[in-house]
């Protein structure tokens, strides 16, 4: 880990170099939109011990903001998935978040969880008994403005997303089919988005059935994700999980292809981009053996257009230091 560690003074050519080569009545937000800070560095959190402690000790470091009744924003898979974050892990984080309750929304996408119902059986069968989830979109959505978009105005999201005064962003990161890897970016920016409208907003599935990907995907899943942070200001933090990376989203289920990298660690941060950042740089130190697919998911869905399109709209800061909780 000391290899990650040491990559602090490099991120800004790294992050250069990634983005180069990529090419209802609308609700008033609870908190004014945040802005990068052009003078300081972001705070990356970072352990390698990948279990419920390791997630609470980069929590209790980022959880100064957070109050009130507190959504727990995760992704709980498709029928048997393999690599989501564990049930049983979550459930001990849930138990020491004061006021927390898991939320979701239902997908787009064929799958039993395209409806409340099937996404409810598919909860059971995969362990999330413990406690409520809170299907945001079961009765209804609500819209969210988003400052600066080009492409969207507002974001159709679960409407009982506005029940809650703050929110844990708590992601696997892995790869993904169309978005090219998903962090704690694409975790709210589709993830929020409830199932029938504001998934179809962000990826504009046409008449024929095809999902089009590439910069203008990577735009909107940005200002969808916009949407939810200025609605929450400075009472939302990012968890990510790197374990099991593989190079498929978790919505692939058991037909998600076996991952080559190794488990690296957990990052955690108040800032978004800066979370997202460590786990792609995270990715690219690893071994060309391990790394190669993940790295070729990133490239050919022109991924880090994720990253240089939240450093445009104000929404993170792509320089930051890495505190090691291990040592």
């Amino acid at each position: 880990m000391n290899n990650i560690i040491k990559t602090a003074a490099i991120i800004t050519a790294v992050f250069l170099f990634l983005t180069n080569a990529a090419e209802s009545k609308s609700i008033r937000p609870l908190h004014p939109p945040l802005k990068a800070s052009n003078q300081e560095k972001a705070i990356v959190y970072f352990t390698s011990d990948i279990s419920p402690r390791g997630i609470l000790k980069i929590y209790n470091q980022i959880n100064k903001e957070i109050k009130g009744k507190v959504a727990i924003k995760c992704h709980t898979g498709e029928p048997h998935g393999p690599n989501i974050i564990p049930p049983s892990w979550v459930k001990e984080v849930q138990k020491a978040i004061p006021n927390s309750t898991i939320v979701e929304t239902n997908v787009l996408y064929e799958s039993p969880r395209k409806t409340t119902e099937g996404h409810r059986e598919t909860l059971k069968t995969n362990g999330w008994t413990f406690s409520k989830v809170d299907i945001m979109d079961e009765f209804g959505t609500a819209n969210l403005p988003i400052a600066g978009g080009k492409h969207l105005k507002e974001i159709s999201v679960g409407k009982s997303m506005l029940n809650y005064d703050s929110m844990l962003v708590l992601t696997h990161f892995k790869g993904h089919v169309v978005g090219g890897f998903g962090g704690s970016l694409k975790n709210i920016g589709i993830g929020c988005a409830d199932g029938k409208i504001g998934k179809q907003q962000v990826h504009m599935v046409d008449e024929k059935g095809n999902w089009p990907g590439l910069e203008p995907f990577m735009e909107r899943m940005v200002e969808s994700a916009k949407g939810t942070i200025d609605h929450f200001g400075k009472h939302i933090v990012y968890i990510n999980v790197l374990r099991n990376m593989s190079v498929d989203c978790d919505c692939v289920g058991t037909a998600a292809e076996k991952p080559k990298a190794r488990n690296i660690g957990i990052f955690g941060s108040t800032d978004i981009l800066a979370v997202d950042t460590a786990s792609v740089v995270a990715v690219y130190k690893l071994p060309k053996s391990e790394s190669n697919d993940l790295k070729e998911r990133f490239n050919s869905r022109k991924a880090f257009r994720q990253l240089s399109y939240m450093k445009e709209l104000g929404m993170g800061n792509n320089q930051y230091q890495i505190i090691n909780l291990d040592k």
